[in-house]
């Protein structure tokens, strides 16, 4: 008898799940072709896409003619529409760069003519007054600003959830839990050895962020090298909004755009983010010194901000590299796609960047014959926002199902009915921070201490508890490959 599990092949495995990954097998998924995506961790949404500045750019400040700048520029445009398509909520606040030395509104100019050589022709260069006209609760000092009118903030969470949703609902197979750990190419499929066990594929797509490197180095590279920069935040309650209703932001330096305050989609305000370059790329651990550094810069920035409570504190790493560009190659030869070095940018790049990848594939002949003419709709995702209407202020929806009127997180106004659906979805939570990304429960003042045994009983209700006692949703295999 044989107990080996049998071989799963696809025609494409696309390597991380996060939402440069999902963007690119959803995109894959929508023609007559097997995909898997295969993601190292428990869950979409762990890496970099989980935790950053959830910023929609413009791309007014990128470099002119990096390929970063065209996928930046064309990804607002798709991920807006995509946005209104889906529910995933974007408030178009605006941003306003503040210069607080000679030297830096001596750059402004300079920066003006960057946006417009990215395409972005809509900043304009103001002086004091007008700058704390826009923002009155700014600290003392700031000599001019500028201007950039479309920049928006948007939920990061939701847009993953909606790209990996839209990916498994036109067929494409998620394996969690599979890190990659060796590659063997062998005729025409490549074996991608994973902690899961072993899945084959005649094209690879390596699109795994922080640890696209070291896939690249199991293809024979050694072209470019990521180093894990930490950036940590600080999120104040939702009592600070009124202070803010736009995204500030600094002159930016080679290092980054520097540390900003901004309204969250969710009705906070959040400072930061540092950029400490590290070795470990599973460190996303908070520090003292990160918070003394923010502390600091928001005295200056904004004093009153202070006063408020601080609800939250996080850290993201974000994949810097030694490139200075996004890198997307094709090696016709292994069937193998590098997309690399793609920074926190990718939140507005992703789906552009798909679109990109797609186009090469598609020259090489590796897609065949036009998209399905049979494809789903694309999901309607729920709403984190709080400036659309939730569930618990929605009269009609809770005439209609109950569940929706019994809110469990007080904090966050997160209903029963919300809690239901994130478990009835196409891609269910496997654990409880699973939970808290798709519904916000227990993400509020409290984070969870009076909600976390309620939110914690009607998980149970869903799930089973598995290894090291992380709760785990009994579903159907996602599987679409051939056998």
């Amino acid at each position: 008898m044989n107990d080996q599990p049998e071989e799963l092949v696809y025609d494409f495995a696309v390597i991380g799940a996060g939402i440069v990954g999902s963007a690119i097998a959803r995109d894959l998924a929508a023609f007559d072709r097997s995909v898997a995506m295969i993601e190292a961790r428990e869950d979409v949404c762990e890496g970099t896409s989980k935790a950053n500045t959830a910023i929609l750019h413009t791309g007014f400040d990128a470099k002119p003619g990096t390929l970063e700048s065209a996928m930046v520029s064309r990804g607002y445009t798709l991920l807006s529409d995509y946005a209104a398509e889906t529910g995933i909520p974007i408030e178009h606040t605006g941003a306003l760069l503040v210069a607080w030395t000679e030297e830096e509104r001596d750059a402004l100019p300079a920066l003006q003519d960057k946006a417009i050589a990215n395409g972005y022709e809509r900043c304009e260069i103001v002086d004091a007054d007008e700058v704390y006209r826009q923002v009155p609760s700014l600290g003392a000092g700031a000599l001019a600003g500028l201007t950039v009118p479309d920049e928006s903030i948007i939920c990061t969470w939701t847009t993953n959830l909606a790209l990996a949703t839209d990916a498994v609902n036109r067929g494409a197979t998620l394996h969690t839990n599979a890190r990659v750990e060796s590659i063997a190419r062998e005729g025409e499929l490549t074996r991608l050895h994973t902690a899961a066990g072993t899945i084959s594929a005649r094209w690879v797509v390596n699109a795994a962020g922080l640890g696209c490197d070291h896939i690249d180095q199991k293809f024979g590279y050694d072209r470019f090298h990521v180093t894990p920069r930490r950036g940590e935040l600080l999120v104040f309650d939702k009592l600070a909004r009124p202070l803010i209703d736009k995204i500030v932001l600094p002159v930016p330096t080679s290092r980054g755009k520097g540390v900003l305050v901004s309204p969250t989609i969710y009705g906070n305000v959040m400072l930061g983010p540092t950029a400490e370059d590290l070795e470990d790329r599973t460190d996303t651990a908070t520090s003292e010194g990160g918070f003394d550094f923010l502390l600091d810069k928001g005295r200056r920035l904004m004093p009153q901000l202070l006063d408020e409570e601080v609800t939250a504190t996080y850290a993201g790493l974000r994949a810097a590299t030694d490139h200075g560009d996004y890198i997307i190659d094709v090696d016709r030869t292994q069937q193998y796609v590098l997309v690399g070095g793609i920074r926190s940018t990718g939140l507005t790049s992703g789906i552009a960047v798909a679109e990109h990848v797609t186009a090469m594939l598609a020259e090489f002949g590796a897609l065949g014959d036009a998209p399905r003419a049979d494809l789903p709709d694309p999901p309607r995702m729920p709403n984190l926002g709080e400036a659309f209407t939730r569930p618990y202020q929605d009269a009609a929806r809770i005439e209609g199902d109950p569940e929706y009127g019994k809110v469990v997180c007080f904090c966050e106004r997160v209903t029963a009915g919300e809690i239901r659906d994130a478990y009835l979805s196409a891609i269910p939570p496997v654990t409880l921070e699973g939970l808290r990304k798709r519904t916000r429960a227990m993400n509020g003042r409290c984070q969870g201490f009076f909600c976390g045994a309620e939110v914690g009983d009607m998980a149970e209700k869903h799930c089973t508890r598995g290894p090291n006692n992380t709760i785990r949703t009994p579903r159907p295999s996602l599987k679409g490959a051939d056998r």
